[in-house]
């Protein structure tokens, strides 16, 4: 192997672990939880925030802060073994600790006064993304006059261990304004009268940082990358997974399509594994080690063949499944807006600007060891396609067992 090859491999792998380093554990979704807050004007013309929360994860938060040893029991009990109304009752008895617990991590605030909260009618309970939520209810007297709202969220800090990160998903229609936003511990307060190029730049941040710490979907991505043979075939294996999960996302975030989160997550892990092993297969069929043969030229505008043919098809059945997997990181549930509609799509090109640089970056890289030493770049494709098969097998086990 000459010195340039073996440059062009070490490279090759740099990049690789360096991607696979910017992820997530193993349950890329399992940690982490999002929160939602609609912000409008009650009759009063006050502001009024419905604020849901993960039911179990604000009981045990709460509890914990408030050192609520009855409120950890009764509504760990309720999630268990209650109903809506029982868990509902519940937080309406431990009242205090809930609220001051929530009302402590989000605010609201005018010119700089924060604004007082008081709650609204009792506690309420609803599903997101096969989630149980609290729905609180809380009525603002702000101070500022008719100065802007800022919001602010710093729901479940990473100091509780309890989870790993939490986006809030706020959507707004006050004063005549109407939008949307994204609040993470990086960026965790925004103005209500924010221009349209912050709002566009949170949603593809949003997006970006959802692939990227979305460790089974980057795999995916790089099982694709290995088994294509031709720029022409990572060009349309890669478009179908992206209309593909584009598709359902859409459909998934405008609450049309759901399906638990309990089928996607394992179906998710094994469609790495069935991508990577069809790789791995065909290069088994050339056992001497040299290169596989260049894809032969197909009919059509496409020129694919039959294997080529069937990998797209089994790629676009699977990409459905991710963009279920991307719409329950985002989840928003709220009458249809050209609004929400655009924050959707600039979540989702944030998803396809990390994607295709991830094709850009290491696809050529492979190419030109192919083309360098053909024998390096069988077993450097055979290397990454096994790893992402065993870890995709082993994440689908996992699931299955809800580990």
């Amino acid at each position: 192997m000459s010195q340039r090859v073996r440059r062009i491999l070490i490279a090759l792998c740099a990049a690789v672990v360096a991607l696979v380093g910017t992820g997530a554990p193993v349950h890329a979704h399992g940690f982490a939880s999002t929160a939602y807050a609609d912000v409008k004007e009650n009759d009063a013309g006050s502001p009024r925030t419905n604020v849901a929360l993960e039911y179990d994860l604000l009981v045990v938060s709460a509890a914990d802060a408030a050192h609520d040893d009855a409120l950890f029991r009764e509504g760990t009990t309720a999630f268990e073994t209650g109903d809506a109304r029982s868990r509902a009752t519940v937080l309406d008895a431990r009242a205090d600790a809930v609220v001051g617990y929530v009302t402590d991590r989000f605010s609201l605030s005018s010119d700089g006064h924060p604004c007082t909260p008081r709650r609204h009618g009792g506690f309420s309970m609803t599903r997101r993304d096969g989630a149980l939520y609290a729905v609180l209810a809380l009525d603002w007297t702000c101070a500022g006059g008719d100065a802007e709202l800022e919001v602010r969220s710093t729901l479940f800090p990473d100091a509780e261990r309890y989870v790993k990160g939490t986006k809030t998903i706020v959507t707004y229609e006050v004063d005549g304004l109407t939008g949307s936003a994204a609040l993470d511990a990086a960026h965790p307060s925004f103005l209500i009268g924010q221009s349209w190029y912050q709002r566009f730049w949170e949603f593809f941040r949003l997006g970006a940082e959802h692939l990227l710490t979305g460790i089974d979907h980057i795999l995916f991505l790089l099982a694709l990358i290995a088994g294509s043979r031709s720029p022409r075939e990572v060009v349309l294996v890669a478009t179908a997974f992206t209309l593909a999960h584009s598709v359902t996302f859409l459909l998934a975030a405008l609450g049309l399509v759901e399906v638990p989160a309990a089928v996607v997550e394992p179906v998710i892990a094994l469609s790495i594994a069935v991508v990577a092993s069809w790789h791995l297969w065909r290069l088994a069929r050339h056992r001497d080690g040299a290169a596989e043969p260049p894809e032969p030229g197909g009919a059509g505008h496409f020129r694919l063949d039959r294997a080529g043919w069937s990998r797209l098809g089994v790629v676009f059945c699977f990409g459905l499944v991710h963009g279920l997997g991307f719409a329950g990181a985002l989840g928003i549930e709220a009458a249809w807006s050209w609004t929400l509609l655009w924050s959707l799509l600039v979540f989702n090109l944030g998803i396809e600007a990390v994607q295709l640089a991830i094709v850009g970056l290491l696809f050529p890289v492979l190419a030109v060891l192919r083309r360098r030493s053909p024998r390096a770049g069988h077993w450097a494709t055979g290397l990454v396609a096994a790893g992402v098969a065993v870890m995709g097998l082993t994440w689908f086990a996992q699931r299955l067992a809800g580990l």
